[in-house]
């Protein structure tokens, strides 16, 4: 299966304003989360965070843009920048039902809210770190083998089929085998110290309640990232592409998580428009030797399920348990 002869985005200047365009978001992020102290975040602070960090999205994109238009061309400039923002918003969508998880965790666990807001931070890096790895393995796997496509294709149409078919569960975490193993062989408190992970007492290291919580996170974007992943490499194979794409769909997490966090129920039928995403993106990497489906059509039919879904959820009452 011959891959697409478009060329990717190689420029080291590209990577080094990626990398300098991160870790000042990053920088930015901890400032902020400094500033705010035990101060818990409300919902209007967490819509105005959430759009700033889709508005520094857009303005990257629009660099992009800028800069392939001036060195590359009006026609490979769209289509870069198209391919960014369908990667960007199937990203961001399916990170949402992450957020839902971490919901039924803190709940759970009872995380007070001060310290839910470090237990995201401590998330949304290891979410990217893992991003990271995962994308370098499967560019790696697809210059190789470029038929793992197909198996990246029938991997999301499974679990779009899955995710609809599957009942609703709530988080098991007394068979959780993290848990079990941590409980064995970690001392562990069962109060929550401020923001701390661990302490020290009589020479002895003592976890705390937070320290779990934000193990069995890194574990949930473990899971997240395999769904994730090979959802954009059906939207491209250009690794900066997919990388940019990802990390800005991550940060901003934190502010997003405490937005939606009062609307959990209110949009019960968002699952649905995951799956049909899901679905979508699969079936088109199974079908794209014989049929190639625009960025620009792609995009559209991405914006229409999370619309769709999301209306239906203001207008149909969820089904009482």
């Amino acid at each position: 299966m011959p891959l697409s002869p478009i060329p990717n985005i190689d420029s080291p200047f590209a990577w080094v304003a990626l990398i300098i365009f991160i870790t000042a978001a990053l920088g930015a992020d901890f400032m902020m989360l400094r500033q705010q102290g035990s101060r818990v975040i409300g919902f209007k602070d967490a819509l105005r965070w959430s759009l700033i960090w889709i508005a520094l999205a857009l303005v990257f994109c629009a660099g992009l843009w800028f800069t392939l238009d001036l060195s590359e061309g009006r026609a490979l400039a769209d289509l870069k920048a198209g391919e960014f923002l369908t990667g960007y918003i199937i990203e961001k969508s399916l990170s949402v039902d992450n957020l839902f998880v971490f919901l039924m965790l803190f709940t759970a666990f009872k995380v007070p809210l001060p310290q839910q807001k470090k237990a995201l931070m401590i998330g949304i890096i290891a979410a990217i770190v893992l991003r990271i790895l995962l994308i370098l393995v499967g560019a790696w796997l697809i210059s190789r083998f470029s038929w793992i496509l197909y198996i990246f294709g029938l991997f999301l149409l499974y679990t779009g089929v899955k995710m609809v078919v599957a009942e609703e569960e709530e988080l098991d975490l007394k068979n959780n085998r993290l848990l079990k193993w941590m409980n064995n062989h970690l001392t562990i408190t069962h109060e929550y110290h401020g923001s701390a992970l661990m302490l020290i007492k009589d020479g002895a290291r003592i976890y705390t309640p937070l320290f779990l919580v934000v193990a069995v996170i890194g574990v949930t974007d473990v899971m997240f990232a395999v769904d994730s992943i090979p959802a954009i490499f059906a939207v491209t194979t250009d690794p900066f592409i997919v990388m940019s794409s990802n990390i800005f769909a991550v940060l901003g997490l934190r502010a997003l998580y405490f937005m939606l966090a009062g609307m959990a129920e209110r949009f019960h039928l968002l699952k649905f428009g995951l799956a049909a995403i899901l679905v979508f993106i699969g079936a088109k990497m199974l079908m794209m030797d014989f049929y190639h489906i625009p960025v620009g059509a792609s995009l559209m039919v991405v914006l229409a399920f999370l619309l769709v879904t999301m209306a239906a959820s203001l207008y149909v009452k969820p089904k009482q348990h």
